[in-house]
C-alpha cells in the first residue's frame, strides 16, 4: 500500500535543532487551526488522500462527528533521495492536493495527523544520512501543513534494518524535541505476544535514546488473528512487553499503549466486524490506552457484489456495512457521540456503478510502472511501483492495487 542518496546533512538539522519552534509557528501562521485535543489525534483513522478512491473528508465529517484524519503515507523519492513525498512520488515541497484536503478538515474545525512510512516503498530512515537528516525532512512536512501531530509507523521492511530504525527513532526525538506539544505516535507490527522480535528491538532502540512518545501502538491482524478475543490478547500481552522494556507499571505501559486495526477483511483474509471493534474499543478505553485507530477510512464502506466478502480490498471492507460504520468507533474513542443513523444493512451489496470499463488486459511480459493500469479477472488494477510477470491479486502485499470490479 505504501513505497538512494544522502541528503541533508547534520547541520542542517542542528539549524532546525535551534529553530524548532519558530519552524512550528510558521506552519500554523500558514493555516494550521488551533491543536485539537491530543485524544483527538489519538483516534484519528488513517485516509489515504491520493490513492484507494479517497472518500470526502468532510462528508465523514458531517456522518460521524469525526475531527481528526491521519494521513498516509510520506516516504522517500522512488527515484531516490532524502525529501518527503506523499507514496514515492508526490513531492511535499510542491503539494496542493493533499493541502487542499487539510484546508477542506480545517475549515470544518477538524486538524490532521501525518503518517510516515508504512508497508512497502522506501522509508527515509532507510535512505537519510543520520538522524537529524533525517529529522529535517520530515521537519519539512510539520513545517508546510502546520503538524500537531505525526505517527512514525515503522513496520516491513525497514523495521529490519537496524540503522533505519534508529534514524526514525532519533528523527522522532529530534522532532518532539523542536516542535513543542507534537503528538507522536510510533506504530508497528502486531502478534499474539504483543509484538514480534523485530517490535521489541525497536522499543530497545527507543529505551536507548530515552525516546518516549505519546504511545506505541500495535496492529493485531495479518498474524493469524480471528476477533476481538484474538486482539485484546494482543494488547494485554503487548503491555506486559512494554512493562519490561521501560519499567513501567501496568498502568503507566496502558497509559502509552495503542491499537490500530483492520476494519472488515484483512489482507490474509481475518475478519473483523463492528461488533469486534466495539469489544476491543472497550477493553482500550476501560485499560485508559492512549490510542484507538484503524487502517482505513477509504475502506470504510460496502463493497460491489463482485468484490464483498471475496477479497481484500483498498477502497471498501468486504463486510455488510453503512459508510463510515468504523469511523463512528474513534469517535466514541475521542470522547464525542456519533450522530444516529439507521442500521447496519444486511449483505445485500450495492450493485456495480454502470459504465465502469476494463483498462488494456494484463500481460506476462510487459514491465510496469507506478500509475499504469491494467485488467484481470474482471478487475481493474493499478501499478504501485515497477512490475513485470507478477499476476495481480497474486500477492497479499504485492505492485498491484484493486481498483474494483470493470
Amino acid at each position: 500500500m505504501r513505497r538512494l542518496r544522502a541528503c541533508l546533512g547534520a547541520a542542517a538539522a542542528v539549524g532546525l535543532a535551534a529553530a524548532g519552534t519558530t519552524a512550528l509557528v510558521a506552519g500554523n501562521a500558514s493555516g494550521a487551526t488551533t491543536a485539537l485535543s491530543n485524544r483527538w489525534y489519538a483516534a484519528a483513522p488513517y485516509l489515504m488522500p491520493l490513492d484507494n478512491d479517497p472518500p470526502d473528508p468532510a462528508a465523514i465529517m458531517d456522518a460521524t462527528g469525526l475531527k481528526a484524519f491521519q494521513l498516509a503515507f510520506v516516504l522517500a523519492p522512488d527515484g531516490g533521495g532524502c525529501s518527503p513525498t506523499w507514496g514515492g512520488t508526490a513531492p511535499v515541497s510542491s503539494d496542493t492536493a493533499v493541502h487542499s484536503v487539510v484546508d477542506t478538515i480545517r475549515a470544518k474545525g477538524g486538524d490532521v495527523s501525518v503518517s510516515i512510512g508504512g508497508y512497502g516503498g522506501t522509508k527515509l530512515g532507510q535512505v537519510c544520512s543520520d538522524a537529524a537528516a533525517t529529522a529535517a525532512a520530515y521537519q519539512q512536512v510539520i513545517t508546510k501543513y502546520g503538524l500537531h501531530a505525526i505517527d512514525f509507523d515503522l513496520e516491513e521492511p525497514e523495521y529490519e534494518n537496524t540503522a533505519a530504525i534508529r534514524n526514525e527513532i532519533g528523527a522522532a526525538k529530534i522532532l518532539q524535541q523542536n516542535n513543542p506539544g507534537l503528538y507522536v505516535s510510533v506504530t508497528t507490527a502486531g502478534t499474539a505476544d504483543g509484538t514480534g522480535w523485530f517490535g521489541k528491538q525497536m522499543l530497545l532502540e527507543a529505551k536507548s535514546q530515552a525516546f518516549t512518545p505519546n504511545n506505541f501502538s500495535i496492529m493485531p491482524f495479518d498474524g493469524g488473528f480471528n476477533g476481538a478475543a484474538a486482539q485484546t490478547g494482543a494488547l494485554t500481552n503487548f503491555n506486559s512487553v512494554l512493562r519490561s522494556t521501560f519499567g513501567w507499571d501496568q498502568a503507566t505501559a496502558y497509559a502509552h499503549e495503542g491499537f490500530s486495526g483492520m476494519n472488515g477483511r484483512s489482507d490474509t483474509g481475518e475478519y473483523f466486524s463492528q461488533a469486534d471493534f466495539q469489544t476491543v474499543l472497550d477493553y482500550a478505553t476501560s485499560h485508559n490506552m492512549d490510542r484507538f485507530t484503524f487502517w482505513s477510512l477509504n475502506r470504510d464502506r460496502q463493497c460491489t457484489p463482485a468484490d464483498n466478502g471475496g477479497r481484500t480490498s483498498g477502497t471498501c471492507s468486504s463486510v455488510a456495512q453503512n459508510s463510515w460504520d468504523f469511523a463512528k468507533y474513534a469517535v466514541k474513542f475521542a470522547g464525542a457521540t456519533p450522530p444516529t443513523s439507521p442500521p447496519t444493512p444486511t449483505p445485500t451489496p450495492t450493485p456495480t456503478p454502470p459504465g465502469t470499463s476494463c483498462k488494456p488486459a494484463w500481460s506476462a511480459t510487459t514491465v510496469y510502472t507506478n500509475g499504469n493500469e491494467v485488467s484481470y479477472d474482471k478487475h481493474n488494477w493499478k501499478a504501485k511501483w515497477w512490475t513485470q510477470n507478477e499476476v495481480p491479486g497474486a500477492a497479499e502485499w504485492g505492485p498491484w492495487q484493486d481498483e474494483g470490479a470493470c
